[in-house]
Order: structure tokens, then sequence, then C-alpha cells
């Protein structure tokens, strides 16, 4: 089977797709200006421009950026440069995407659903929050305890957010535990006590979001 499509950017969404479809494309730079079918895994900034040269035959893989005329792939998933499972991940689509990058999509496991245009911003913010947001905070919270002199053993904060992520994923909303959920006032209180002002302030205001 020859090469289906080419992929244009060496990032680690583009080198995480390639590496799972292999010989069905072409993994090129930037200002490689191949023919056929072109799927552009470059930052937003690059899109619109990139876009030009490939009229009416390319998609782009941004959840929040829209260009009349321009399809986009956005796969929920946070890619390390290696091909995983995704079986079950969704493909946010907007616009007609070609049939030939669709279905390379559905072969890898992703679930597609449609995406509006208007709805993109909201979409992305809210993967940003559950996705860098959430790193943020983790890493954040391992770093308070190491400058505080308590350094953890094993595999650290990790066991904790695997838990929680699987409770999440088993119970929904029931997963969620703490002194937020229990209403333990004293905990709370005591617990903002022992923190910088600025995350003690993000503390108590994410803990009273829900």
């Amino acid at each position: 089977m020859g090469i289906e499509f080419s992929i244009l950017g060496r990032g680690r969404a583009g080198r995480s797709l390639a590496a799972a479809w292999g010989s069905r494309v072409a993994l090129l730079a930037h200002d490689a200006r191949p023919e056929g079918l072109v799927l552009l895994a470059v930052p937003d900034g690059a899109v619109g421009a990139l876009a030009q040269a490939f009229p009416g035959r390319c998609a782009h893989l941004s959840g929040s950026l829209d260009i009349p005329g321009v399809p986009s792939a956005h796969p929920l998933t946070s890619f390390d440069g290696q091909a995983r499972n995704w079986a079950g991940t969704p493909l946010g689509l907007t616009g007609v995407v070609p049939k030939e990058i669709h279905a390379a999509f559905v072969d890898l496991g992703f679930l597609p659903f449609e995406l509006p245009s208007h709805l993109k911003p909201l979409y992305h913010a809210c993967a940003v929050m559950s996705s860098g947001h959430a790193a943020t905070l983790w890493l954040g919270a391992e770093k308070l305890l190491q400058d505080g002199g308590v350094p953890l053993p094993g595999r650290g904060l990790l066991s904790l957010a695997e838990a929680t992520l699987r409770n999440l994923a088993e119970h929904g909303a029931e997963g969620r535990t703490g002194p937020f959920v229990r209403n333990d006032l004293d905990t709370i209180e005591r617990d903002a006590a022992a923190l910088p002002p600025a995350w003690r302030e993000l503390f108590l205001q994410l803990g009273r979001m829900l």
C-alpha cells in the first residue's frame, strides 16, 4: 500500500500518529510541499499560512482554531511522540475531513464526533483544564512538598493521581473525595493556612467550584 497522506510537523503529535500509521503516511517538516492530502500537525499560529499552500486537500489538528474552509480533526489526548492505544478516545471533527484521514483515525480506535466551530474554544479550554492545568497542579503540589521538607518516597503523588482518575472513571462525580466534598471546614482552614498565598487562593477557589 502506498502513502495515503502526509503529516506536516515533527512534534509529539505528528511523531505519535506517524508511528501508529506507519507506511500509510509520510512524516515531513513544516517547509515540505507534498502532493496529495496533508494533515497539519503544527502549532496553531502556523496553520493558517500552511493551509493556504494546500487548498482543498488538508486538515489540521487544532482543537481551538477554526479556519473557514479548512477542516480539523482534534484527538482528545496528550501525545508523547510514541504510538499508544487510543481506543475509545474522542476525535472532534469540524468541517468535512478527507475520508482517508478520517478513516485512518478510526482505524486507530478514535471515536469521531461533530464539533461545531463556535464551540471549539470552550471545548479546548476544558481540554486544557483537564490536561495541562491538571499537570500543573500535580507538579506544583510536588514542588510545595519538596520545598516544605516532605519528599515522598516511591511513586510520590502519581499513585494518588491514578487512583483519583480511576475513581472518577468508575463512579463519576461520586468518585470525588476530600475535605471539600465532606464539608470539613476545620481541615480546609488548616490546610489552606499552610499554603503560600497564591496557592491558598487557588486551593479554596477550586475546592468550592463544584
